[in-house]
């Protein structure tokens, strides 16, 4: 469910970088090359209540993601080495690079919410 949601709100933010436009009247919108490039879905939360082999499973899936988020800006930085490129275009490629580093970080830190929480049971006589 919450993959299907972050799918959404990736689709709906594509859409309003579409409708914008800069100071010289260029649409925001990502280049051709760009929108060949496949946003990563977001790994399932790990929970606060996870135990040791949740926490390994978990990690190993945000490698994984940031793996392919580093994927990701690579084909977007490819993009921006087109011809003909707008300032909607440069500003689309910009928005669509710090929109996945905000997920990462999202991602990042509930994953640390969940391993503080377990060293937090640990500690507990």
């Amino acid at each position: 469910m919450k993959l299907s949601s972050l799918s959404i709100v990736a689709a709906l933010a594509y859409s309003v970088l579409a409708q914008a436009q800069t100071a010289d009247g260029s649409a925001v919108l990502l280049p051709l090359e760009a929108q060949t490039c496949k946003l990563p879905s977001a790994p399932a939360k790990v929970p606060a209540d996870a135990d040791f082999e949740t926490l390994k499973v978990g990690k190993a899936r945000i490698n994984t993601f940031q793996q392919d988020l580093e994927a990701y800006r690579a084909c977007l930085d490819k993009s921006r080495t087109a011809e003909g490129l707008s300032d909607g275009n440069r500003l689309a490629l910009d928005r669509a690079h710090d929109y996945s580093v905000e997920m990462e970080t999202r991602i990042a830190e509930q994953f640390n919410v969940a391993v503080r929480a377990y060293k937090a049971r640990q500690e507990q006589p």
